[in-house]
């Protein structure tokens, strides 16, 4: 392409190739703007289907897909990819960084999503796991494998065996439920066939959620449906619990009440991406999200958009800014496309909710609907097929149907593989001072 062609377009640079970044490219006039995306990881991922890299179910590349195989698949020249963890934006000279190089832009767009929330506890991250990126996610499998290996040697010394199995999940809802479900199935149906010598009873997994109920924002029908199902395997849950404290592998509750854990999984709450800004007194708000327009403008910025999880905004149906879902995201991507190309705001945002689900196990899954309420077998399909669909790729669908259905039919998977990364040669992450 020739600069006389590309000299007549405004640069849009995207920050985070999430469902709300990833959309706009898709769906922005590439004749008009000449896009940047710009993301720490050089793929994309699913991030509803973590829990199952997590539980060894699935592997990292099924829910993965490349940003440069996609950017060029729909925008061939007019659009590309830069790695690089954004960390100042500087809105004078209108310019964002990361550690490598400094992109500049006639439009910014925030997609960067959500990161996990502390409480004001930050100490917590160098003890936890978490499943914010794929990456977390395997740290986590390799986690909870080298202990079930490690446990099935504690054959003279039950105490240890017990120690070693202890597991604790923080927060009731979508991925917490998940999670503690998952780890459960493998308590029910994976201990009896590949650790025998390892009693049921030696692994516990206790699931804490600070409110009366899992599952918040879903329906009271769901949220009791998910409490049984999580019974059924064997997972002890404790409503109105929060966690004080985390030292030396005990667990101090807010009412003192003390739980030995050696692996916490940390799923109990999200703040937005942080940044550095200059040339401006602008900070973002509650959570850490950018309050918007209802054009998903950022209210105090010139040439400043942000959609998706890290958005704030608020109208009467939602006063207190929409759910941080995947629809929300490719609902504001596509409208703000729409209207980027077209150059006029004369249409606001208006989310169309079309539904929210939750699996906790094999046949059991939550889902409620526009017009009814599914549960069981039923709502376990719908969750498959809408999962399946949602992800990237013909490859990745057929790998995880072909995955799903092996180990519904034989209550195994050929994914618990333990890879635990090499020490040397020793060196920092790419672009670590």
């Amino acid at each position: 392409m020739s600069i006389s062609e590309t000299s007549h377009k405004e640069k849009l640079v995207i920050v985070g190739g999430g469902f709300a970044g990833l959309n706009l490219v898709k769906h922005i006039d590439k004749k008009k703007f000449e896009v940047v995306l710009v993301d720490r990881n050089n793929f994309h991922s699913f991030p509803p289907l973590f829990y199952q890299i997590a539980s060894g179910g699935l592997d990292p590349g099924n829910i993965s897909f490349p940003f440069r195989r996609e950017v060029r698949r729909v925008a061939k020249e007019s659009a590309t990819y830069h790695m690089g963890d954004v960390h100042t934006i500087d809105v004078l000279r209108k310019e964002v960084r990361t550690q490598f190089e400094t992109i500049e832009y006639d439009k910014l767009v925030i997609a960067a999503g959500t990161t996990n929330n502390f409480f004001n506890n930050p100490d917590l991250i160098k003890s936890v796991f978490t499943m914010k990126s794929a990456a977390e996610a395997t740290r986590c499998r390799n986690e909870i494998l080298d202990r079930l290996e490690r446990a099935s040697l504690c054959v003279d010394d039950p105490e240890q065996r017990r120690r070693l199995l202890s597991f604790v999940v923080v927060g009731g809802g979508p991925t917490g439920v998940e999670i503690a479900g998952a780890i459960g199935e493998m308590k029910r149906y994976i201990l009896p066939r590949e650790y025998p010598n390892i009693p049921r009873e030696d692994l516990q997994i206790i699931l804490l959620e600070g409110t009366d109920r899992l599952l918040g924002p879903m329906s009271p029908e769901s949220s009791a449906e998910a409490h049984q199902y999580l019974e059924k395997l064997m997972v002890d849950v404790r409503l109105n619990h929060l966690l004080k404290s985390y030292e030396d592998n005990v667990i101090t509750l807010n009412d003192d009440t003390r739980i030995y854990s050696e692996m916490v999984i940390w799923t109990a709450g999200v703040t937005g991406e942080q940044f550095v800004w200059e040339n401006t007194d602008y900070r973002p708000g509650r959570g850490n999200r950018f309050p918007v327009d209802r054009q998903n403008r950022v209210l105090g910025l010139e040439d400043v958009f942000a959609i998706g999880d890290i958005s704030l905004m608020t109208c009467p149906d939602y006063p207190k800014g929409h759910p941080q879902l995947a629809q929300v995201a490719i609902q504001q991507a596509k409208l703000l496309a729409k209207q980027l190309n077209a150059g006029t705001w004369d249409k606001e945002f208006n989310y169309v909710d079309k539904g929210s689900m939750a699996t906790v196990g094999r046949d059991l899954a939550v889902a409620d609907l526009k017009h009814m309420h599914l549960k069981g077998w039923i709502a376990w399909m719908a969750w498959m097929f809408v999962h399946l669909i949602s992800l990237l790729g013909m490859r990745n669908k057929l790998t995880v149907l072909i995955n799903w259905s092996w180990s519904y039919f034989t209550y195994s998977t050929s994914l618990r593989m333990l890879l635990h990364s090499t020490k040397y040669p020793l060196r920092r992450r790419w672009g670590e001072i």
